[in-house]
């Protein structure tokens, strides 16, 4: 075996190295470029409302029924694993802290991402390989402040939103399966909630909320921007709809990945 097979492993793993510790380097100057574009006038309020718009309003229906669910399961499963111990009144405390402090924020993220994240990489990409991105830039327009920045403002706005929202319909739905299905005490599975839900578990998911919209933002729009760069995506419509997936794909397992060291350090 020659010398430069033997190397071949080594020299692709280098290679590979370099790719990653490139493509966070743009995707932080990105991040950084994104984050400043919020302060820099003109304002696009215009632009914001259509993003909350798409972003909030648009996601209400899925969030509703993703809720609804979620909160009916957790209810027969908690009420299921509290008989036994015949603690069926610590319901509602079970029901609303995994909902607030978890479940909450992670589905709605995981609901954004797939509805409006995929849409954002893929609008951002085709404009890129469409040279709109260019045009912009070439007629010094900050492409920054017209495209990623309106998008993220109403990310932070949106999805804190849609947490809430998520919260109250997954207790609700809850209630329906552990009190109305079930027959727990209506009185005792609020009662529990009351006592043991805290400020620092609201503020636990409201921190999460916002972390995860900035991450599911960060990750669509920067894989659309720069789709022409990222290895293996292929030309033209064939590119964005690879990038697409992978921006989707990043942007849960973020999720999950910033849910666990969120929770370890703010817990």
């Amino acid at each position: 075996m020659s010398l430069a097979n033997l190397a071949a492993p080594l020299v692709k793993l280098g290679d590979t190295a370099l790719y990653v510790v490139t493509d966070l380097g743009y995707m932080g100057v990105f991040l950084f470029s994104s984050l400043t574009g919020l302060f820099k006038k003109p304002f696009r309020l215009r632009e914001v409302v259509k993003q909350l718009r798409f972003i909030g309003a648009g996601s209400i229906g899925v969030i509703f029924f993703t809720a609804l669910a979620s909160g009916m399961v957790l209810g027969l499963q908690g009420y299921y694993s509290l008989n036994k111990f015949g603690a069926e009144g610590m319901l509602g405390s079970a029901v609303s802290l995994t909902l607030i402090m978890e479940l909450g924020p992670i589905l709605t993220a995981l609901m954004v991402t797939g509805r409006a994240g995929s849409a954002m990489c893929a609008e951002i990409g085709i404009m890129r390989i469409s040279e709109q991105i260019d045009a912009l830039e070439c007629m010094a327009v900050d492409p920054f402040r017209y495209l990623i920045s309106p998008k993220l403002l109403a990310a932070l706005i949106s999805v804190p939103l849609l947490t809430a929202i998520f919260d109250v319909v997954g207790i609700f739905g809850g209630y329906l399966a552990g009190v109305q299905l079930m027959g727990v005490n209506s009185g005792s599975f609020f009662s529990g909630m009351q006592r043991s839900v805290t400020n620092h578990d609201i503020w636990l998911g409201v921190v999460k909320s916002f972390v995860f919209a900035l991450l599911l933002v960060w990750i669509c729009t920067g894989r659309g921007y720069f789709v022409q760069q990222i290895r293996g995506a292929g030309f033209g419509a064939e590119s964005v709809s690879k990038v697409t997936t992978q921006a989707v794909v990043l942007s849960s397992i973020s999720v999950l990945i910033f849910d666990y060291l969120l929770t370890a350090v703010l817990l």
